[in-house]
């Protein structure tokens, strides 16, 4: 490995920084940003040093935190290595050592919970805490997102397994049984009243369903339990038997438990120029819960790059665990980089996948919703919420000269012109007013005529109900002369201010134009709280429109759609409508459920479920 550190007597700084970066090599490493006293603003990975640093000083460059970082780089310094992975490892190794203030994606430095089950005594103690405290003796279980999940499974194995968690000092200390004893969740080994071999067994079944062998619990637990039956030992066998109950119980409320495998599922999505990741724990088969992370990543890169440097931060910064499985939600474009980086890091082997099925899918699928819902909570967070009307008001100030309240935005969904449906939502400055929402199913126009679809709506809309303070229509020039011209047919066009919301180069979220009907476009900045308030409400507007498509959509074909099938006869078609109770039950089951109707093998179900969701 060469280090290289590139200097020049010019004086001028970005005449002596233009030089550096001629200098530089095409060769994977990592570079450092410093300040004018030589102190780490920033240190990153490339696979070609030269590349990479140039693109920080492009013309192009919008993201805020990028220009800030550029205007305080003083000097680069550069280390070679001999691969793109090796750059990945010394990269966090640089970063966790200085802590440099552009480096930090999270913020959240707390470690994971971890239940611990100590050893080299006579009766082990079950405890939990941050870390995996590797000055301690004994074996961890987890990591557990939050101190709910830990303290929730704590209490599951006090009751059925009854485990001391009292600390060494109060254990010695005691000489009579404590309330833990008296409320059945502690076998009082601290004055002698179990053995340390029946305890030790106690130890054994926790580590066993910690581990997800909750199975031979159970036989084992049976034989017992009629082993002192057979002995007339009705009170042992009464404490098998609640025993029994508790794990029965607790099998049946966690059925997700019932698999093995330990992995972390991470799902990322972004909207409206914010971005979540949710990290989905499972351990010995338990889905241990999740958390939501919102990095301060550029919202306009690819959804792909921005999880890589999340995940990156994640492993290296925050979480001392590895699992044997990472699945996530995109395919990453330095994965094999990544995963060879981890396993050197941690010293332990690990697989990043994304191409999952069965109950790994599943994982992954509740890792996505979990995101989504997160990211919509954050977006109508009430704070983060009025920023941006404050911002919109401000931006549009030279326009309109009263402050903006109620804005209306209209879409239009068809599938080829088929279940035309155009949508209305509206937000205020307490958020989206769902009860406000209206759904217009269009008729007698030629099928694909937006235009018409959305003078329609339009039409139907403010016939009857007053304008709002902002309406948008979710297009470029000519839908914003459409919506004006019926505005102006219904005398109410001055009453509003009429914005069209265009898509920009390449159709990419962010470059979004303003259209207005006498003023000149407006193109705001990819990272502007107004953009992303209009980006929202178009989004939302969207999405409102295709519900009620896909639902007409459906209904239109219900009679036909499965007819359509090769394959499946009448008796199979009449099957699976009589098992989910209709066609919309049917086109909510998943893959999986199709397989499970009687007669529907898992080629048929392959076919039936990809005829009806693709």
């Amino acid at each position: 490995m060469v280090i290289e550190t590139v200097t020049s007597d010019v004086d001028d700084k970005k005449a002596r920084l233009k030089h550096l970066i001629q200098r530089l090599p095409n060769l994977p490493g990592i570079y450092k940003m410093l300040g004018k006293h030589g102190d780490i603003l920033y240190v990153g990975k490339a696979k070609s040093l030269k590349s990479r640093v140039n693109s920080y000083f492009a013309k192009t460059i919008d993201h805020p935190k990028t220009r800030a970082l550029v205007a305080r780089i003083h000097n680069i310094e550069t280390i070679i290595t001999r691969s793109e992975t090796e750059a990945l490892l010394l990269e966090q190794n640089l970063i966790k050592e200085h802590r440099p203030p552009y480096n930090v994606l999270l913020r959240d430095d707390k470690s994971y919970l971890y239940v611990f089950i100590s050893a080299d005594q006579p009766y082990p103690r079950l405890s939990y805490g941050r870390g995996k405290g590797r000055h301690q003796k004994g074996k961890f279980f987890g990591p557990f997102p939050s101190a709910h999940a830990a303290k929730e499974t704590l209490v599951m194995m006090q009751k059925m397994f009854q485990m001391r968690q009292c600390t060494n000092t109060f254990f010695k200390q005691r000489k009579r049984p404590c309330l833990e004893y008296q409320i059945k969740r502690c076998r009082a080994p601290c004055v002698g009243l179990v053995s340390p071999e029946e305890y030790n067994e106690d130890v054994q079944n926790t580590i066993r369903f910690l581990k997800g062998d909750s199975s031979d619990i159970h036989t084992a637990l049976i034989n017992k339990m009629e082993g002192a039956a057979d002995k007339l030992d009705f009170e042992q066998a009464v404490f098998y038997r609640d025993q029994l109950s508790m794990l029965r119980e607790v099998q049946a409320r966690q059925a997700v438990y019932t698999v093995q495998g330990e992995a972390d599922v991470i799902a990322i999505t972004s909207q409206a120029g914010i971005t979540c990741a949710h990290v989905l724990t499972v351990r010995g088969g338990r889905v241990l819960g999740g958390k939501n992370y919102f990095p301060d990543v550029d919202s306009t890169l690819p959804i792909a790059d921005n999880l890589s440097a999340f995940m990156t931060s994640f492993y290296f910064q925050v979480t001392d665990d590895l699992p044997s499985e990472i699945i996530i939600s995109e395919d990453l474009p330095d994965q094999q980089a990544l995963q060879e980086a981890l396993m050197t890091h941690f010293e332990l082997k690990t697989h990043i996948k994304t191409n999952v099925r069965e109950h790994r899918a599943e994982w992954l699928d509740l890792a996505q919703l979990n995101a989504k819902n997160a990211l919509q909570t954050k977006l109508g967070d009430y704070l983060e919420l009025n920023a941006r009307f404050l911002a919109l008001n401000a931006v549009l100030q030279p326009i309109i000269q009263a402050p903006i309240d109620r804005i209306e935005c209209f879409d239009i969904s068809h599938t080829m012109g088929e279940a035309t449906i155009a949508s209305c939502v509206v937000f205020d400055q307490g958020g989206a007013r769902r009860r406000d929402y209206r759904q217009y199913a269009i008729h007698d126009i030629q099928g694909g005529d937006d235009y018409a679809a959305m003078a329609q709506a339009l039409t139907r809309r403010y016939k009857k109900h007053p304008l709002p303070d902002v309406l948008l229509v979710d297009g470029g020039i000519g839908q914003l002369n459409m919506a004006k011209g019926v505005l102006t047919d219904l005398g109410i066009l001055d009453d509003t201010l009429l914005i069209g919301v265009a898509k920009g180069e390449g159709r990419k979220a962010g470059l979004e134009v303003l259209h207005f009907i006498a003023h000149e476009p407006l193109d705001l900045p990819m990272d502007s709280k107004a953009l992303h308030l209009i980006m929202n409400i178009r989004d939302e507007a969207h999405r409102f429109a295709i519900i009620a498509h896909r639902k007409k959509r459906d209904n239109r074909r219900s009679s036909s759609v499965l007819e359509v099938i090769p394959g499946l006869g009448e008796k199979r078609r009449r099957d699976l409508l009589n098992h989910f109770g209709g066609l919309q039950q049917l086109l909510g089951a998943s893959q999986q459920e199709l397989a499970g109707v009687k007669g529907i093998g898992a080629v048929m179900a392959k076919t039936v479920y990809k005829v009806l969701h693709e």
